[in-house]
């Protein structure tokens, strides 16, 4: 059997292992990708610490997965060997549930979760239902492309989805790795883009990456400095903090959406009071399907949006782990194949 490498942990909390595997073999609705690049995502943590109930070990980390078709399983209609594809966060859905008989497959009841249900992108080859299989533009790079399969796909559906037209104010709290692809994508979308960042010194990135200003939020309320602008229309929540973000819904204009990416454990704050009179709202929203990737990347290649990444061979997984995990990273990093 043909061989290759794989990053694995084999417990919950193990360390990240590079092995040596066989290259599996894709069953009927199936697709095997071989990996070009991996993006390494601070949700990795789920499967890393073992956090998310019933992961089988040994499992391969990674849902940021660049690469192309190498093979496909009986049945498999729409992907042949030599395209360009990419896998993200959606692994695939059931087609019967309620949500799925809607269309509505990223509310999944039985949604598969890359890495999580399946061995993911820390490895040469990966497997993956025929549905979690997005295309890849010939114009972006796979490092380029692979932290769009979650990062970017996180913020452009978001986004627009949300109900804010062109004009409006946009306000992107947090400049990291969802924040800097959010400044790039309200600017693209043709919001008023502001940025929320922490010290001035973050001022000419933010405006580099498109902001049309920028609100130092150690510097005074930022709340209080979106409603001298007008307020905002939608707060791109991004930094998980949940302090930071429930500071931000006193900056909303009226009828004006708080919209939470970024994922935190601890509790918002906010009382009832500051959501009725001005009619305002907080919405969540997850990352997207496989169409939705397709149209986050078509996107980004036809604007110009980019991820700025970190780039470090499969070998130096685990030193590239930590670069992420540590809050080191500006902003992606990604594994490459060798």
């Amino acid at each position: 059997m043909p061989k290759m490498k794989a990053v694995q942990v084999s417990k919950p909390g193990g360390d990240l292992e590079l092995v040596e595997r066989e290259v599996p073999d894709p069953a009927r609705g199936e697709v095997r990708v071989k990996v070009d690049a991996c993006g390494i995502c601070h949700s990795d943590v789920l499967v890393k610490d073992g956090v998310w109930p019933g992961i089988q070990y040994p499992r391969v980390p990674g849902h940021e997965i660049a690469g192309r078709v190498d093979a496909v399983g009986a049945d498999v209609k729409l992907w042949k060997p030599g395209q360009r594809v990419g896998v993200g966060w959606h692994g695939g859905h059931c087609f019967i549930c309620g949500p799925c008989r809607r269309g509505d497959f990223i509310l999944c009841r039985n949604e598969k979760i890359t890495a999580l249900h399946f061995d993911g992108g820390y490895a040469e080859y990966m497997i993956a239902p025929q549905e979690a299989v997005a295309a890849i533009p010939e114009t972006l790079s796979a490092a380029d492309a692979a932290p769009l399969f979650c990062a970017g796909i996180t913020v452009f559906n978001s986004l627009r989805h949300v109900g804010a037209v062109p004009g409006d104010l946009v306000a992107v709290q947090g400049i990291g790795g969802l924040g800097h692809l959010g400044i790039q994508y309200a600017r693209q979308m043709g919001f008023r883009t502001i940025a929320l960042g922490r010290n001035k010194d973050k001022e000419p990135l933010a405006k580099k990456l498109g902001a049309h200003e920028y609100i130092d939020t150690a510097a005074g309320n930022p709340a209080e400095a979106l409603q001298k602008l007008g307020g905002a229309d939608v707060v791109l929540a991004t930094a998980p903090d949940a302090k930071s973000i429930s500071s931000a819904v006193d900056g909303l204009a009226p009828g004006g959406k708080l919209l939470v990416i970024g994922a935190d454990t601890q509790p918002l704050t906010i009382s009832p009071l500051q959501l009725i009179p001005g009619r305002r709202s907080i919405v969540g929203w997850p990352s997207g399907t496989a169409k939705d990737s397709e149209e986050t990347l078509e996107f980004s290649a036809l604007t110009g949006v980019r991820p700025m990444i970190e780039k470090y061979p499969l070998e130096r997984a685990s030193e590239a782990y930590q670069q992420m995990i540590t809050g080191k990273a500006r902003f992606r990093v990604v594994l490459t194949m060798s």
